[in-house]
């Protein structure tokens, strides 16, 4: 049986997982899980300390271990601590001796993906066998290439097989928010869902919820989730950001949500993407100087 199935004992900490709930992965009960399951649930325990933060203990634990699984883990962690090129090479020597396993695949596509190796990412993926999660990076690797079309394609594919996963769920309606039109509606009741359930709700499904009120032009709505995430999470980065956009959006002033998001993530996608932009305007005012009439 499939361990992640609606059947299966690991259901639940997955769930919570892919919810954004790290901390009830952390406290989840493990003591009862069949021996086959324990190292799974060890490694998604293991990303959620990752995700949290705590990425120096992680290390600390899987330092020295064998399984090729644990070895993908301090990858995750040495690239959350910046090392970035440890963490490739660590990937690089797993993906060609352990390129079958599921987690190698998974965790090593993501630290590929983040270290700008989208095409070695998707290698490595491509080799699973009906992974859920490794159909889920996938999609999301896709969109960030602007690859709409391949990301449909996946999200297609799997939903033959898969059904009404959450995870499948999640990639369609992720692909749905870049799709635009009726799919902006599709998304937000996916992610409305997960956010106001209080046994599924996270900052980051209320960040989602957040994104898809602001694509339907429901800019008060936005704002209430957002609310909702900062007071869950005050330093939350996407949340931080996504507010500086609503707020340029609605017109408002958004130099606070800026400055706030600079000390919370310097390296954040937005911050870079305006200083990028910044420059290149800089460049092109430079070659035009004004002329003044004697």
């Amino acid at each position: 049986m499939d361990p992640y199935s609606a059947e299966g004992e690991l259901i639940n900490i997955h769930n919570h997982f892919h919810q954004g709930q790290y901390q009830e992965v952390v406290d989840y009960d493990v003591s009862t899980l069949s021996s086959e399951n324990e190292l799974p649930a060890r490694v998604l325990q293991l990303r959620a300390r990752i995700a949290l933060g705590q990425a120096e203990d992680a290390l600390a634990d899987v330092t020295g271990e064998k399984e090729p699984e644990l070895q993908a883990i301090a990858a995750l962690a040495e690239q959350a601590l910046g090392n970035g090129d440890k963490a490739v090479g660590i990937i690089e020597k797993l993906a060609e001796s352990a390129a079958d396993n599921t987690t190698v695949q998974v965790v090593g596509g993501t630290v590929l993906q983040a270290a700008g190796k989208s095409e070695e990412a998707l290698a490595l993926l491509s080799q699973h066998q009906g992974s859920l999660d490794a159909v889920a990076l996938i999609v999301q690797i896709h969109l960030q290439q602007n690859r709409n079309d391949l990301a449909v394609k996946e999200v297609t594919a799997a939903r033959r097989w898969a059904q009404d996963s959450l995870l499948v769920n999640l990639a369609e309606s992720w692909v749905g928010l870049r799709l635009g039109g009726e799919k902006y509606q599709q998304a937000f009741y996916v992610f409305e869902e997960l956010a106001q359930a209080p046994a599924t709700s996270s900052v980051r499904s209320l960040v989602s919820q957040a994104v898809a009120e602001l694509h339907l032009g429901r800019t008060e709505e936005a704002q209430a989730a957002l609310d909702q995430a900062l007071k869950k999470e005050p330093k939350f980065a996407e949340a931080i950001a996504n507010l500086l956009v609503l707020n340029v959006i609605a017109g408002k002033d958004g130099a606070e949500q800026k400055t706030l998001l600079e000390a919370t993530d310097a390296q954040h996608p937005l911050l870079v993407d305006l200083a990028e932009k910044s420059d290149l305007f800089d460049k092109a005012a430079s070659k035009y100087s004004a002329k003044v009439s004697a």
